[in-house]
Formats: C-alpha cells, sequence, structure tokens
C-alpha cells in the first residue's frame, strides 16, 4: 500500500500550465489531475483500511465479506492507477479510473463508520459519498472527465473527504 502523506493534494493541480487556447486543459494535464485525485482517494481507502485493522492481504479475488471487499476494492485502485501512465490520456477514462478509487473509499469508510460509530465518523463517512457522487459526476456522459466545474467539484470533495477522514481519526 502506498503512503498517504506522499500523495498530491487535488485542489492544487489546475496551475494553468497546460492549457489549450480557449482555456481548456490538455488530455495530459486533465490526466495528471483525475490521477492525482485517484491517488487521493485511494490512499484515503488505504489509511481507512489500516484505520480497522485490514491488511492489505486480506483482499480476495472474489470477496466473501466486507473487510475482503475493501481491501480487494482499494487493490484494483492501486492497479488501475498504476496502470495509467502506459496508456494514451483519455480524460473519460482517466475519470473513471478517479471515481472507481472513491468508490473504493466509500466501501472504506462504510467499515469504518460501523468501527468508530462516532459523529465524526458519520461525518467522514458522508463526506466519502459525496466525494464519490462528484467523481461520478465528473466522470458521467455530462462531464467525460473534462468538464471545468465538474472536475473542480470532485477535487473539492476529495479535499473535504481527506479533511473529514483526518477528523474522525482514519488518517
Amino acid at each position: 500500500m502506498s503512503n498517504f502523506n506522499d500523495l498530491t493534494d487535488p485542489t492544487d493541480l489546475n496551475d494553468g500550465h497546460d492549457v489549450h487556447d480557449g482555456g481548456q486543459l490538455t488530455e495530459q494535464a486533465l490526466r495528471r489531475r483525475h490521477a492525482a485525485r485517484g491517488r487521493s482517494a485511494t490512499g484515503r481507502a488505504e489509511a481507512t483500511c489500516r484505520y480497522v485493522g485490514i491488511p492489505s492481504d486480506a483482499a480476495e479475488v472474489v470477496p466473501t465479506g466486507p473487510a475482503s471487499r475493501a481491501a480487494h476494492a482499494v487493490r484494483l485502485s492501486v492497479r488501475a492507477l498504476a496502470r495509467l501512465p502506459e496508456s494514451s490520456p483519455d480524460p473519460a477514462a482517466d475519470a473513471r479510473c478517479a471515481r472507481n478509487a472513491s468508490a473504493a473509499a466509500v466501501v472504506a469508510a462504510q467499515m469504518a463508520r460501523e468501527h468508530g460509530d462516532t459523529a465524526l465518523s458519520e461525518a467522514a463517512f458522508h463526506a466519502a459519498m459525496a466525494a464519490s457522487r462528484a467523481a461520478g459526476e465528473a466522470a458521467g456522459r455530462d462531464g467525460m472527465g473534462r468538464d471545468e466545474p465538474l472536475n473542480a467539484k470532485a477535487d473539492a470533495a476529495e479535499a473535504a473527504a481527506v479533511a473529514a477522514a483526518k477528523r474522525a481519526g482514519w488518517i
């Protein structure tokens, strides 16, 4: 598993250096943005799994319980993010990768919410759900990974989910 503290803050990604005429981000810049959001969500999921005591080797190809489901979701996210550089940038596919990582973080957050059973855990779970929904919107048919307002919303929701997870003690 990766070190969550080494991950990029997704809200720092749009620095304006990689734009085409008309202010549109290049596909490579969009890839970096989606990948950073995916790494953040994966790191959040990994940290949350550690918080509840789920080891990375709990992943099973066919998950048989909540712990193996969470570990498997994290494993799939890590693999997908590692393979991104092997393909050509594709904003829609890259955004789906970030969306899937965010969904993995929800699986882990669900376990942590049950483990912590506090108002902070409940808030962190809801923030994880909001981040997953926003990532889904950014990756969806209307955004296809290119829509700036949807990407900004997803970045902000991911940052809020990280902050809520930290307040809950998951990170």
